[in-house]
């Protein structure tokens, strides 16, 4: 009867933790940020900034419009996350 009931209960707590494994890489991302587990994520984010700016900067001799558009859309999100962060602390 006990083993059994472990078992059950074993099986209910599993499901019940499911939804946390099947995080993307950014619902997981925005999870941390909003727990506060930062870490260093804010300097990477400051080095990814300053490396698009920089590319950016190669201008339409080496990218298309509408890579430039996504690129500018990449910076704007991570200097996003970049200002949730600092709210935080």
């Amino acid at each position: 009867m006990k083993t059994s009931f472990m078992v059950v209960m074993a099986a209910f707590l599993m499901s019940a933790a499911v939804p946390v494994f099947a995080l993307t890489a950014a619902e997981q991302e925005t999870c941390l940020i909003a727990a506060g587990n930062c870490g260093n994520k804010a300097k990477e984010l400051e080095k990814e900034v300053m490396q698009m700016k920089k590319e950016m900067k190669a201008g339409k001799k080496t990218y298309t419009e509408e890579d430039l558009k996504m690129l500018d859309q990449k910076i704007q999100d991570a200097l996003d996350q970049l200002k949730m962060m600092k709210e935080k602390k």
